[in-house]
């Protein structure tokens, strides 16, 4: 019914094929690397999966941030806290896992507590020790913080660049804070060392097709939320906010509200997001806040193209799929390269890739459009009329139609 619904609903040919491909890689890529024999042509390592797995929650998040710069028009700078709250959430969770198995075999405390002289645990990391709440908070955290953060910001009508730099002052600010030792998130070296996920070890190829699993259904889960948050007559009032929003509060709607639901919605993918990329790849630091993330991020989505919704996607998965390449082959130059790329895609490529797909496709459908009438329309033949003869002036009247002849007198 799900199903009917959606494609009765006429949903784009795009979304629908990507939604299809999503659901098609977490069946696939699983079972190819688990049932098929190493020693196939067909057999993907788990290497590769958990390297996939990265990358489907970078497109999460880059599709999190095109949510609210391609329909909103907000430009944010600090999408990486959200998604570092949320790795956060979900490595206090695996932390409290560990249990005796730490180095210092504490049933209670982490590691780096008991080497910190930590007496007892803090009251923040009560109930990570349960899977739903930990859940629960990788949603709740970061929406929290986004609600409040656009709250203030919104309803003081902070736009345009000084809104961008609003939000990299605040993950720079988080930085700094979970820096400290004394904040009770590991400090400098974060958390990491996990051993299970829900009683499953994380380092087991099955884990690990799991998780991948997991992230290529929440992405798109994702891309589904989305297509219908802009579908919606909401996603028309987003629009309108994001091309004219000094017209939209002139017609009595609050534009500061239709701004805040769409970055607390936008939060709460980034959250999950990063909640997805912790156990992959086995560590959350500080410097997952590193504003220099939340401007790649930036890259991804201008790359793919902005407002589209599968663009980001696709830019995610190229430029990390270039960036491991790239750092492997050239690791000096990967800063560069990074740069040189963003300015050529502003320079050349406003729209993204698949901005210039759609702009190419539509100029061709439109010179097809107009060549069809020419040839279709036949020529016109001209008809010689019958003239019909001028009476004389010898000539008697004639009568009128339907008129009977009077008799001569």
């Amino acid at each position: 019914m799900m199903t009917g619904r959606f494609f009765a609903a006429g949903a784009d040919r795009r979304i629908v094929i990507t939604i299809a491909i999503l659901l098609a890689v977490a069946v696939i890529v699983p079972i190819l690397n688990i049932a098929v024999p190493s020693a196939s042509a067909f057999h993907i390592p788990s290497y590769i999966v958990a390297l996939v797995g990265k990358y489907l929650c970078y497109a999460l998040l880059a599709l999190a941030l095109d949510l609210v710069w391609g329909y909103c028009g907000i430009l944010s700078l600090g999408h990486g806290a959200f998604f570092a709250l949320g790795g956060y959430a979900m490595g206090m969770y695996l932390m409290r896992q560990i249990g005796e198995r730490g180095v210092y075999g504490n049933p209670l405390l982490p590691d780096f507590m008991v080497f910190l002289n930590w007496k007892e645990l803090p009251w923040f990391w009560h109930g990570f020790d349960h899977f739903w709440f930990a859940a629960l908070m990788v949603m709740l955290v970061p929406g929290l913080l986004a609600f409040i953060f656009g709250w203030f910001a919104f309803r003081s009508r902070v736009t345009g660049v000084y809104l961008s730099i609003i939000t990299q002052a605040m993950t720079y600010a988080l930085l700094l804070a979970f820096f400290r030792n004394d904040m009770g998130f590991g400090g400098n070296n974060g958390l990491t060392d996990f051993k299970d996920i829900l009683g499953f070890n994380v380092q087991a190829n099955t884990t690990r097709s799991a998780l991948f699993a997991a992230s290529a259904i929440a992405l798109a889960l994702g891309v589904f939320i989305t297509w219908r948050i802009i579908g919606s007559k909401y996603g028309k009032l987003l629009m309108a906010v994001r091309d004219a929003e000094s017209r939209t509060r002139f017609l009595g709607w609050r534009a500061e509200n239709v701004k805040l639901f769409a970055f607390t919605v936008s939060a709460v993918m980034a959250g999950v997001a990063g909640a997805l990329y912790v156990p992959q790849v086995g560590i959350i630091n500080p410097g997952e806040f590193d504003p220099a993330n939340s401007i790649e991020v930036v890259v991804w989505t201008a790359v793919g193209g902005r407002g589209t919704l599968v663009g980001p996607i696709i830019g995610a998965l190229l430029v990390n799929g270039g960036k491991s390449w790239f750092t492997g082959a050239f690791p000096e130059f990967w800063l560069f390269a990074l740069g040189g790329l963003f300015v050529a895609v502003t320079l050349f490529l406003p729209k993204g890739i698949i901005g210039m797909w759609d702009q190419w496709r539509n100029s061709r459908r439109e010179r097809r459009a107009a060549a069809t009438p020419e040839q279709s329309i036949p020529p016109i033949v001209e008809v010689a009329m019958p003239v019909k003869p001028k009476p004389t002036a010898k000539s008697s009247p004639t009568p009128l139609d339907g008129a009977e002849p009077q008799p001569a007198e």
